[in-house]
């Protein structure tokens, strides 16, 4: 393993998730203590709690080169809750980077619209509403199996092409290999509520022609998700993975951190995941010889081909009152360093190890999951992430999901779930419908 301090940041990383609330510059450590957003300087809240350092020591450099002060922020709270809290004290941040979903949300009424900006030539990912740009796509993410070829190569003696195992029939073939040339438990699943339900379920609803069609067929009972096709191919696939799974008798208890050492030291092979995955891998000895693929399936829709990703948390700016105009300014030319100067650029691709979201930055993503989702991206084999999942989804139906892990429930006992869920829920209709 690499030197201890390594294994201490994938720590850090797991923790953060579980509550930690870290803030910058010198600043309190309660974020609404901070001066509110008509003093000097830009404000940004960052929800991507794997990039905080970065994005601190970034401020730090960009005060030193423009002159203008930045303080960054970040809370482990939703963002949706975290920023109502901000409005509601008259506090807003200048620039705050929130999921798709708080922009449909929020734009509308907070943000500042971006259309005339020049970075919109430059991407495909910003979010618009009713014609005008609001979202600044921060990066590029997407999600499949990851797997690590030199642990496969090692004992199949044949170059792994994650291309030859689209369907699940190719996947089990390699997996009996795997098992025959002696790695017992080929795969890993990580058992946090995110992964499963935000993650692997949403799946579900986003391989489809029309997501949201779908999704109002569960909320008003039209469909039987039990018989469903693609359900059931991913669960299918999912039934696999739970069978080679390393931690199979006690699937619900596996450590993030435990799966991710396993795979990134060639212990397994396989494990649901994405791209941000990369921050805890690297802590460990790892292999270099890393890549997602999509998810294989049984189901010839071609989709099991691609990944399901795209633009990966968005800024918006601030249009309230209590932003100056100056500020406004100030946060323009932020999102335009990002995008535009050198040292912005590194930023993003180098510090970060984000895959950027605009065609003008040709750095090398260095990070191999990274490339794997800039290959799949730049091919155009990005299956949309469905934007509209309600805050309260990858909890609740997260839970259930564990269930069905443990083995305390059947397949049909997870779908009922997942229909009683949007059953009650109240849909509204959004742009891109």
């Amino acid at each position: 393993m690499k030197k201890r301090i390594q294994k201490l940041i994938a720590l850090t990383v797991i923790a953060a998730m579980s509550g930690f609330l870290l803030t910058g510059c010198g600043t309190s450590s309660d974020t609404d203590s901070q001066t509110s957003g008509s003093s000097s300087g830009i404000t940004i809240f960052n929800s991507k709690m794997e990039i905080q350092d970065q994005m601190l020591e970034m401020a730090k450099r960009y005060e030193k080169e423009t002159g203008v002060k930045v303080e960054v922020y970040y809370s482990s709270d939703t963002v949706s809750a975290h920023l109502a809290t901000k409005y509601a004290s008259n506090n807003p941040y200048t620039i705050s980077m929130v999921d798709a979903k708080d922009v449909y949300s929020l734009a509308k009424e907070h943000a500042v619209d971006l259309s005339d900006q020049k970075w919109v030539r430059d991407t495909d990912y910003e979010i618009s509403i009713d014609g005008k740009v609001y979202g600044f796509p921060v990066c590029v993410e997407a999600r499949g199996l990851i797997y690590n070829a030199d642990a496969i190569e090692k004992i199949t003696k044949e170059k792994f092409n994650p291309s030859d195992y689209s369907t699940l029939t190719e996947f089990k073939g390699l997996l009996a290999k795997l098992r025959k040339g002696g790695m017992k438990h080929p795969t890993g699943i990580m058992k946090e509520d995110w992964s499963l339900a935000a993650h692997y379920l949403a799946q579900v609803y986003e391989e489809r022609k029309n997501p949201d069609a779908f999704v109002r067929g569960l909320s008003s009972g039209s469909i039987d998700l039990s018989k469903d096709k693609k359900f059931n191919a991913l669960m299918d696939t999912f039934d696999v993975l739970m069978a080679n799974n390393y931690s199979k008798d006690s699937a619900i208890s596996a450590e993030r951190e435990v799966s991710e050492q396993k795979l990134a030291e060639e212990e397994i092979a396989f494990m649901f995941g994405g791209n941000w995955d990369w921050s805890v891998l690297s802590a460990y000895d790892y292999s270099k010889n890393m890549g997602i693929m999509p998810v294989p399936q049984n189901i010839d829709d071609g989709m099991n081909k691609e990944l399901v990703g795209g633009g990966s948390k968005f800024f918006f700016i601030d249009s309230s009152k209590y932003t100056s105009d100056k500020q406004r300014k100030e946060a323009k030319d932020f999102l335009n360093w990002l995008v535009y100067n050198n040292e912005g650029q590194k930023f993003i691709v180098d510090d970060c190890a984000l895959v950027p979201a605009y065609k003008n930055i040709r750095l090398q993503v260095k990070d191999p999951l990274g490339r794997s989702v800039k290959k799949y991206a730049d091919a155009g084999k990005l299956i949309p992430n469905y934007n509209y999942l309600p805050d309260d989804h990858y909890a609740i139906l997260g839970a259930a999901f564990q269930k069905y892990l443990a083995g305390m429930d059947t397949r049909k006992g997870f779908a009922k779930a997942v229909t009683t869920y949007w059953k009650t829920k109240t849909l509204t209709k959004h742009e891109d419908e």
